[in-house]
């Protein structure tokens, strides 16, 4: 992967396109907006097979950013941010869930990059 820098930041050619990296929202992904993603995805695709290995196949699973604390200092690197999950899998209860989530955490790696760096938080519901 090679980055180009723009007028507005940094371009780079993926398989699926175009990915445009600025500070300004306007012209581009916000490389924090990036990094959530990223923790976001990981989070849902490890979870996705977690449960398949358990014989709890999700029928869908989403996640809502609820919140993200950047830094106040010039870096304003992320501080925390606040995972919201919704999660639709035959067989899931509320007593499983700790165990899925504290195993999707170990198995993400994108979680374990930023683990000891950003508090990240997962709050969840079993949608039925």
């Amino acid at each position: 992967m090679k980055f180009e820098m723009t007028e507005h930041g940094f371009v780079t050619e993926t398989e699926f396109g175009t990915l445009e990296i600025s500070s300004n929202e306007e012209k581009g992904f916000r490389p924090y907006q990036l990094m959530v993603s990223s923790i976001a995805a990981c989070t849902g695709g490890v979870m996705r097979k977690i449960l398949e290995k358990k014989r709890m196949p999700a029928q869908s699973i989403e996640i809502e950013v609820k919140e993200v604390v950047r830094s106040q200092d010039d870096a304003s690197r992320l501080e925390k941010i606040h995972f919201h999950i919704t999660v639709r899998a035959d067989g899931l209860t509320d007593e499983k869930m700790p165990k899925i989530l504290e195993l999707t955490d170990k198995n993400c790696s994108m979680y374990q990059s930023v683990a000891n760096c950003i508090d990240v938080k997962k709050t969840y519901e079993i949608s039925k």
